[in-house]
């Protein structure tokens, strides 16, 4: 088995403690654990030699693992010691990669051979859960997010998630590109509305991301560019979404109504937080479809599981809400930051990349 962070690490211990546990209890838009859980019957994982289940029993002494047409029981107890393992050893290990030389035998005896599970979707890993609610068994697929280490990202940025924006007259332009600041997007964007411009936006560089955008909501792309502005213009509290999209409301560039109860920007940015968390990438066409089936598994800070299930839309989307913030990637990576000059316009680029706050 290979070296893994915090991350990878995190998902060897939600499977441990899923089967462990053998419950799965539901959280809420603060990561609060609800009075609602469900009940684990199966966990899937995939390995690059195959699927394997981890089948528990009903006696909740024993989990069946069934490897193809290989099957061994394994006592539960043993599950739970590893799972103590693995969790002091995330909490001790330092930054970067690690091994936890205790785990690994045991890993070995589950056929768990590596530590990121094998996936070409977003989803990593598999749950066989009951929801007592409906009185039915359903096969879900969940994304593993993890507190234990840093913070992951929702939506990494590229080239393909550059808002173009044009200026609207000529400024200095060499002068404003040598600001070189550690805010200097910031600075920038200042030194071009002192000279009295100001930034339109014109278009996202990607088609494809353009036309996702689109088949969510056709306002997104004028609802992110005004976003992006608020942010990188440090026009509210923070840079998280909750205090992005109540400056958002406040400015009102869309001119929506303004109607007690009908948050219109909330509403639509929670729409592209969730279709982003579960299946729209920036590059691919998107059809609406989702990858993870099921949504999110969090391991909390302290290492308790919480989930977050799409079947639950409304928790879902207020855990992506009020967990989430811009953040600002690189500037010379991902091309955006300086004003340029394309068929006798000048033009800025904006980037979008959302991350977790917690």
């Amino acid at each position: 088995m290979k070296k893994g962070n915090k991350g990878e690490w995190s998902e060897i211990y939600t499977l441990l403690k899923l089967i462990s546990d053998g419950v799965l209890p539901q959280g809420d838009a603060h990561l609060v654990a609800t009075d609602f859980e469900y009940i684990v019957e199966a966990v899937y994982r995939a390995e690059k030699d195959g699927l394997k289940e981890y089948r528990l029993d009903s006696d909740q002494k024993s989990v069946l693992l069934i490897d193809g047409e290989e099957q061994v029981e394994i006592p539960l107890e043993e599950f739970e010691a590893i799972k103590t393992v693995v969790l002091d050893g995330i909490r001790q290990a330092p930054k970067g990669t690690f091994l936890i030389e205790e785990a690994i035998p045991f890993l070995s005896t589950i056929h768990c051979l590596s530590l990121k599970a094998k996936s070409s979707s977003k989803k990593d890993i598999e749950v066989l859960i009951y929801d007592y609610r409906v009185a039915r068994s359903s096969k879900l697929g969940f994304s593993i997010k993890s507190q234990l280490g840093n913070p992951s990202t929702l939506l990494n940025a590229s080239k393909a998630t550059n808002f173009q924006f044009c200026l609207s007259q000529e400024v200095n332009t060499e002068s404003i590109n040598k600001i070189r600041t550690s805010s200097k997007i910031k600075k920038r964007i200042e030194a071009i509305y002192e000279e009295g411009g100001k930034l339109l936006f014109a278009s996202i560089q990607n088609e494809t991301f353009a036309n996702n955008l689109c088949l969510i909501d056709s306002a997104l792309p004028q609802i992110i560019a005004a976003l992006l502005l608020i942010y990188y213009r440090g026009r509210a509290k923070s840079s998280k979404i909750t205090d992005l999209v109540a400056q958002l409301r406040i400015e009102n560039p869309l001119g929506f109504p303004e109607i007690e109860g009908q948050h219109f920007y909330e509403y639509k940015i929670k729409r592209f937080l969730t279709d982003v968390a579960l299946g729209m990438t920036p590059n691919t066409v998107w059809d609406g479809r989702f990858d993870a089936g099921g949504g999110y598994i969090v391991v909390r800070n302290d290492g308790e599981l919480v989930c977050y299930h799409i079947y639950d839309r409304n928790q879902f989307e207020d855990y992506l809400f009020h967990n989430t913030k811009l953040d600002t990637p690189s500037s010379s990576r991902n091309g955006f930051g300086l004003i340029y000059r394309e068929e006798d316009e000048d033009y800025f680029n904006l980037n979008i990349q959302i991350r977790f706050s917690n």
